[in-house]
């Protein structure tokens, strides 16, 4: 029972952040819903934590809220050096063309905005 009790807990959390996320955006539920391609009926029954939904769902939501899957999910945000380390990550795995590329590209933003400064 109390497996039930802590699932249901999460859903309602979730629930509430999806609620908070659309006010933010000043979307009534009818609005999220057609957003989302769901109905008002889904979206007012996973905002008071009555109903899980797949995957599917869920990525609908988090696309018509414009936000991420972790800040829904009440995670914490990804700290900078994370999204560096990313990134770096990411380019280091380009073919050498393909880095050349990125780095000339960061090269030259990074220019126009110290001029810009």
């Amino acid at each position: 029972m109390l497996g039930r009790r802590a699932a249901s807990q999460e859903l309602v959390a979730l629930g509430e952040r999806i609620r908070e996320r659309r006010m933010e955006l000043c979307l009534s539920q009818e609005a999220l819903a057609e957003k989302a391609e769901i109905s008002a009926n889904t979206v007012s029954r996973i905002e008071g934590g009555q109903m899980s939904m797949g995957i599917g769902t869920f990525i609908k939501l988090v696309k018509a809220l414009d936000t991420d899957a972790g800040s829904l999910l009440g995670l914490p945000p990804i700290s900078e050096e994370k999204r560096y380390r990313d990134m770096c990550y990411h380019v280091s795995h380009l073919r050498a063309a393909e880095q050349e590329i990125v780095l000339r590209t960061v090269e030259v933003l990074v220019e126009n905005l110290r001029q810009k400064r």
